[in-house]
């Protein structure tokens, strides 16, 4: 099969597709021939060694993919051979063939394409994490979501919505502004504003009758996060998503007591680890709103595997609305 190979870690361009043994399966696995690899921000940071996992090399890199079922292990019983899935893995995806645990397979809604199967993976479990289980975002509430055009952002933006919230959507461009638009937001906070600390808790108080938001779902952080603080309202939740910006926050201890606010982590893969029965409900779902036409990835492009570095090169340049999607072309 062809994959991308990380034999150590270095630039991105350092690492090139090339053949590799297809992937053995244990007796809980699922063998996927893949057809669609979704791509984001982590895994151009754990080509580089900069995750915070480093897997021993050499490896196969990637989280997220669609495909067909080839086979399964003799003691799998969520999926047979033939089922359209999408999974989600600690690695490996970056491939033609994809050897998954049984408990990160999930089998698609019918008229679920393998580019938006792939496209649901990493961001919507995410942001499902972010505003649903940590979150515990309510119906009425008013949420501001910063990076609102990329994907976990959009992602959170849609779900939210879905939940019944008033979502502001932070946005560095008109462009990513009206992606976020399109996506239910109500209105836009612009965090490209001088003196971020003072324009954003400004923009956020004229929108919420000085109340402040309820909640603010973050995965930029730095500058962002520290604005985005002091836009929380009384008694209002800081959800920390990650710190796509490369700054991570600290926060003052005193901050949080006067206003009663709590700072909460919502970390992706320890509630695959912790809590599956959970993950799978979150999943469920997912694809519940799908198919109820209330969320659905912005495939911003797609391109084939072998121009995966062209692919990254728009993450790192900082230009995705929505989500890019490899294609394997099997």
């Amino acid at each position: 099969m062809r994959a991308l190979v990380v034999h150590e870690f270095g630039p991105i361009n350092s690492h090139q597709i090339e053949d590799a043994p297809d992937p053995k399966i244990g007796d809980r696995d699922v063998l996927i021939d893949v057809k669609a690899i979704g791509l984001n921000y982590p895994d151009t940071l754990m080509l580089q060694g900069k995750y915070q996992t480093r897997p021993d090399r050499p490896f196969i890199p990637g989280r997220d993919a669609a495909g067909i079922v080839l086979a399964i292990g003799s003691n799998v019983k969520r999926v047979k051979v033939g089922d359209r899935v999408n999974a989600q893995v600690a690695a490996g995806a970056f491939a033609e063939k994809l050897a998954a645990p049984e408990g990160r397979c999930f089998r698609m809604p019918d008229r679920m394409d393998f580019p938006t199967g792939a496209g649901m993976v990493t961001i919507y479990n995410t942001a499902y994490v972010a505003v649903v289980i940590r979150g515990q975002i309510k119906r009425g509430e008013t949420v501001l979501v910063t990076g609102a055009s990329g994907g976990v952002g959009l992602a959170a933006v849609q779900i939210a919505k879905a939940k019944g919230a008033r979502v502001l959507a932070g946005v560095t461009s008109k462009d990513k502004g009206a992606v976020a638009l399109a996506s239910g937001a109500e209105a836009l906070i612009d965090l490209t504003a001088a003196d971020l600390k003072e324009s954003l808790r400004e923009q956020v108080f004229a929108l919420t009758n000085n109340r402040g938001v309820d909640a603010v779902i973050d995965p930029v952080g730095g500058d962002v996060f520290d604005a985005a603080l002091r836009a929380v309202g009384y008694a209002g939740r800081m959800i920390i998503v990650g710190f796509a910006s490369g700054r991570i926050p600290e926060v003052k201890g005193h901050y949080i007591l006067l206003k009663n606010i709590s700072i909460i982590g919502a970390p992706l893969d320890i509630h695959f680890k912790m809590q599956p029965d959970v993950m799978d409900a979150a999943v469920a779902d997912l694809f519940k709103m799908f198919e109820n036409g209330q969320i659905k990835p912005e495939i911003m492009a797609t391109y084939p595997l072998e121009q995966i570095h062209k692919a990254m090169d728009v993450i790192l340049s900082r230009q995705v609305k929505g989500k890019i999607v490899l294609l394997t072309g099997t």
